[in-house]
């Protein structure tokens, strides 16, 4: 039996992973993590017992004080007081020691990334380095002080034993798989990760749930940004940054240079974006550039998103990349699929590399993740910089 420190949010997935590791003889820890904008109201902490506290100084999640449960904006987030609630609940039903880790300092820094990202014209992905820093991050240091063997949490992605040690892999469900959103985490850890729900398919996981009387069996999946409470994401941008207000305005242009309309600023607009572009041209236009130095907003049509590559950084190898097979496969977006290409590592610099699709791919994004592939196996990634040309 091992000790098993569980991610829990109190959605369907982690509350079913924390049955699958009980059954399996595991002794589960599980950690609620405070860490939205709106933690310190939906999360507060009501404990009165000193003896609340674990060996860190954690205490227990106790009673919730709203009357609703509920985000005022009714986004389907996390960190509410209902998943908190709901969280706790899944853990006195199965006995589990539950805590509240209080993350607000640590997310600060996902909140400064997601903002400057779009203040220099990319597209941010805050739940990959929420799952580096804080989820396999943070969460092994409290591990650590614990002396827990594992750190599991609720992702669609499966762990299995290789040659050359443990390998992540895509989840048995094709439509939920989030081993892209796990590529960045330190090689070091893959042998301390448990993905217990990646073995099912999610219909399975709900029906579990249900059998199981736990309560969340429809839960509905978050599908939000944790901190961007209410608004646009731009609005959130600049509430953080209001000395930025005005100074990322400018121009929206077509690829001959042509003014066709201004925009209040750049960060509201991503590449590959065709609705709310503020013009109207008589056909589909899409953003197929952001151009931060002159602040200008670039159109074309959809065969102008097409790249025949990417240059990519700040990679992260789940392998010796001087064994990256000659053919792979890389994806580019969180909810996109791995399309066949050849990656050139960097000889100078492996955090550095060149992807080359067999195929030319739509809107290559500076500031997503470009993850490879070796069929279901994860081998790394990195962030795109450019696309080519």
């Amino acid at each position: 039996m091992s000790r098993v420190v569980l991610a829990m949010s109190g959605g369907v997935d982690s509350s079913v992973a924390a049955h699958l590791l009980t059954q399996a003889g595991h002794e589960v820890i599980g950690v609620f993590m405070r860490h939205g904008e709106a933690s310190a109201s939906a999360c507060r902490i009501q404990t009165d017992d000193a003896s609340d506290l674990n060996p860190l100084g954690l205490p227990v999640l106790g009673g919730v004080s709203t009357s609703t449960g509920k985000r005022a904006d009714h986004k389907q987030g996390c960190c509410s007081a209902t998943d908190a609630a709901d969280a706790r609940r899944v853990a006195m039903s199965m006995d589990i020691p539950f805590y509240s880790l209080d993350l607000q300092e640590d997310f600060r820094r996902i909140v400064d990334y997601f903002v400057d990202d779009y203040l220099n014209a990319r597209t941010p992905n805050p739940c990959v380095k929420c799952n580096n820093w804080i989820k396999f991050g943070t969460l092994f240091d409290y591990a650590d002080g614990v002396d827990a063997d594992y750190v599991a949490t609720g992702h669609y992605a499966r762990m299995s034993e290789g040659v050359t040690g443990r390998q992540l892999r895509r989840g048995l469900d094709d439509s939920k798989d989030q081993s892209y959103a796990l590529f960045g985490i330190g090689r070091e850890r893959l042998s301390r990760m448990m993905l217990p729900v990646g073995d099912y398919e999610k219909s399975q996981i709900r029906e579990i749930a249900a059998s199981l009387g736990l309560g969340v069996s429809e839960k509905k999946d978050s599908q939000e940004i944790c901190f961007v409470t209410q608004g646009h994401h731009s609005d959130f941008v600049k509430s953080r940054r209001p000395d930025m207000v005005g100074t990322t305005a400018g121009e929206i242009v077509t690829l001959d240079g042509k003014v066709v309309g201004e925009h209040d600023g750049f960060e509201a607009y991503t590449v590959g974006q065709r609705k709310g572009l503020g013009v109207a041209l008589g056909k589909p236009k899409f953003v197929v550039r952001i151009e931060p130095e002159t602040r200008r907003v670039v159109l074309g049509d959809a065969e102008d998103l097409l790249a025949p590559g990417l240059t990519a950084d700040e990679a992260n190898w789940l392998i010796d990349p001087a064994e990256l097979p000659d053919q792979v496969s890389v994806q580019i977006r969180y909810n996109g699929r791995p399309h066949a290409a050849r990656v050139l590592v960097d000889e100078s610099d492996p955090n550095r590399f060149e992807v080359v699709f067999a195929d030319p791919q739509k809107a290559v994004a500076p500031g997503q993740a470009a993850v490879v592939y070796d069929g279901e196996r994860v081998l790394g990634g990195g962030w795109i910089v450019r696309p080519s040309h």
